[in-house]
């Protein structure tokens, strides 16, 4: 699945304003609130493997399921998405890249990832957290 890859960004030398560690900073908090949520509202463990992610696509249909607004739903996507990318991050030995106020995953092969947009679209029926930690883990 290549929608996950972000083809507005270069995988050549990143640009100055892209940093790390403070690039992962927020997205590593956002993945840590939501396996906080996950664990104390739904009472479902989540592990950084990139098996859980099945669980995590589940959740994200059961919540469109529901119907509920973007509005209500986008922090928790957001924090499904970049629990995402940790997993990304752990299994390939990839980094958080931040540019813009966009938070992606660059993978040893130079690749990006946008794990976050994969969550949105996972919430509008077209995407799959798990299909992109498939892809963005195995070698191109």
């Amino acid at each position: 699945m290549t929608s996950g890859l972000t083809s507005g960004w270069t995988s050549g030398t990143p640009s100055p304003q892209q940093t790390r560690p403070s690039a992962a900073a927020k997205p590593v908090r956002w993945a840590a609130d939501a396996v906080a949520t996950m664990r104390e509202g739904a009472r479902l463990r989540l592990d950084y493997s990139a098996q859980s992610l099945w669980r995590v696509d589940r959740v994200i249909d059961g919540i469109r399921g529901e119907e509920a607004p973007y509005a209500a739903v986008e922090p928790m996507l957001r924090g499904l998405g970049a629990y995402a990318g940790e997993v990304i991050v752990r299994q390939s030995g990839g980094e958080w890249w931040a540019s813009g106020g966009d938070h992606r995953v660059r993978t040893p092969d130079g690749r990006l990832w946008d794990p976050i947009d994969e969550a949105r679209r996972c919430f509008a029926g077209d995407g799959s957290l798990r299909l992109l930690c498939r892809d963005a883990t195995a070698a191109p």
